[in-house]
């Protein structure tokens, strides 16, 4: 038995962040970023931008899937051109979504030979290891920060390792060579890329731009190497901070690898926007992304988005698939209805549904949610009892227990969740 005396375990809580707020603006809709603004989830397609109507589609199932920022490629003049149109497209679909421009090479003409582009988007993301060489570098990235002066946008100040500015690298290799004891090249290449965040920034706020509104990342491949750019990019300054591994990967290596780093980082405080770069499976939805970045900051108790549905691994005690089945049932349903349901059950998205397969866990677990079923395990009795914030409402028996409890959860949420009339 504990001593008497003893304190109490502290409750694990992701850390304060500590940086300023931007705000990215389409009309009415303000999405705050950094500060004490929620961790927001971004995303970004990959439809040809030249092809108005299927980026407008694309963007409105991302959005629709929980994606509070959405970037789109603006690679050359055509797509510049089309990109009031996917705003406009949006606009009569209802969909407020803001849209960031994803610049490389030439930004700074598209921003400046385009000014309906430049108005129509709500953010900008600047590279700087592409905007320029040698002495054009500086005008380039200049008429960009004037583009978003001009037209009141922030703007993101990118760094990649894939597309480092290698004159940056040269020069701090050099001065790495004259120490008297050397750096590891990995430690030159995360203070370039610091560097290069830092400085950029820099030089947009002694151009007009308010600190705020220049958010920073530093996008890197490596789990680690992630976590220590990071880490020493939030010790340096207080600009809102992007999140996200480059080139994640597909599939399970790209969400674990996008889930450690980003929930790392998120429990330090460190990180104001997110995105789970995947790479789709063949013929998967680009809005799987959207899923698991929405999944790590719900995981993290940092936001909530759609009814979490806990349910049991399986076991021996579990050889029929019933529950299985129906914990999948559930939660596909409840995500499917998020859209409509947002605005029409307020609260809905913490709503807690456990589905579990034995009586071993399964009444704790059913008691601890909201709503839970516990299924009869191998060799147990044929009912399965309902649970209703903490307490036996009912048993259900039969062939039909799975279609049951879903209009049981569909009743409780419009008890619950719905609007009262005044």
């Amino acid at each position: 038995m504990p001593s008497p005396n003893c304190t109490p375990i502290e409750v694990a809580r992701p850390a304060p962040r500590r940086t300023r707020q931007a705000r990215v603006v389409w009309g009415r809709r303000v999405v705050t970023v950094g500060g004490d603004a929620p961790v927001r989830v971004q995303s970004m397609t990959n439809t040809d931008t030249e092809d108005a109507i299927a980026t407008a589609i694309q963007v409105k199932e991302l959005a629709l899937a929980g994606s509070e920022l959405v970037r789109i490629t603006v690679n050359t003049p055509e797509a510049a051109a089309q990109v009031p149109y996917i705003r406009e497209q949006l606009d009569r679909m209802g969909i407020d979504v803001p849209l960031i421009g994803d610049f490389h090479y030439n930004g700074h003409r598209l921003l400046t030979e385009h000014p309906d582009c430049a108005q129509a988007l709500s953010k900008y993301r600047i590279n700087p290891g592409n905007v320029g060489k040698g002495a054009k570098r500086d005008t380039q990235f200049g008429q960009m920060i004037e583009a978003a002066l001009k037209w009141d946008k922030p703007v993101r100040i990118g760094v990649n390792w894939g597309s480092l500015d290698q004159e940056l690298l040269a020069g701090l290799m050099d001065d790495n060579a004259r120490r008297p004891e050397p750096w590891d090249a990995r430690q030159v290449m995360y203070e370039a890329l610091v560097t290069s965040a830092m400085a950029s920034a820099a030089r947009a706020v002694a151009m007009g731009m308010d600190p705020a509104q220049v958010i920073l990342s530093c996008k890197v491949s490596g789990v680690q190497d992630l976590i220590a750019v990071y880490r020493e990019l939030a010790s340096r300054g207080d600009h809102p901070l992007h999140l996200g591994l480059t080139e994640a990967g597909m599939a399970t290596r790209g969400t674990v690898a996008s889930s450690v780093a980003l929930a790392i980082l998120l429990q330090e405080g460190i990180g104001d926007t997110i995105r789970v770069s995947l790479t789709p499976q063949p013929g998967e939805a680009r809005t799987q992304e959207v899923v698991v970045a929405s999944e790590i900051l719900q995981a993290l108790g940092l936001r909530a988005f759609v009814p979490s549905v806990t349910a049991c691994p399986g076991c021996g005690r579990t050889t029929s698939t019933v529950f299985q089945e129906l914990a999948k049932q559930i939660d596909d349903h409840l995500r499917a209805q998020m859209p409509l349901w947002r605005s029409q059950y307020p609260g809905v998205e913490k709503l807690k549904v456990a589905v579990m397969g034995c009586i071993v866990n399964g009444p704790g677990e059913s008691k601890h949610a909201d709503i839970g079923i516990s299924l009869p395990g191998t060799g147990e009795a044929p009912a399965a009892p309902v649970y209703i914030d903490g307490e036996k409402a009912m048993t259900l028996r039969g062939e039909h227990i799975a279609a049951e409890f879903q209009q049981i959860v569909a009743r409780y949420i419009e008890q619950r969740f719905g609007r009262r009339q005044p």
